[in-house]
């Protein structure tokens, strides 16, 4: 018995895949929009808690980077 499905085109793939692609870069895009302004003010004190928390998470990675290099030399 032959097989009788047909496949489909490259053209058609790409296209369905960019489209797809497409969308969930557009729901991504409307969402950072939404919620681009915050709606709460925040006091000078919670903006340098944050900023200080955001400092600590960089020297964090940073140490990680360090050690995985250092392991792995």
């Amino acid at each position: 018995m032959r097989n009788h499905f047909k496949a489909p085109s490259g053209k058609r793939v790409r296209s369905v895949v960019r489209n797809i692609i497409w969308s969930r870069f557009y729901t991504f895009r409307q969402i950072n929009k939404k919620y681009s302004t915050p709606r709460i003010k925040t006091t000078p004190m919670v903006r340098l808690a944050l900023l200080m928390l955001r400092i600590y998470l960089i020297l964090l990675v940073l140490i990680l980077i360090y050690k995985f290099y250092t392991l792995a030399k």
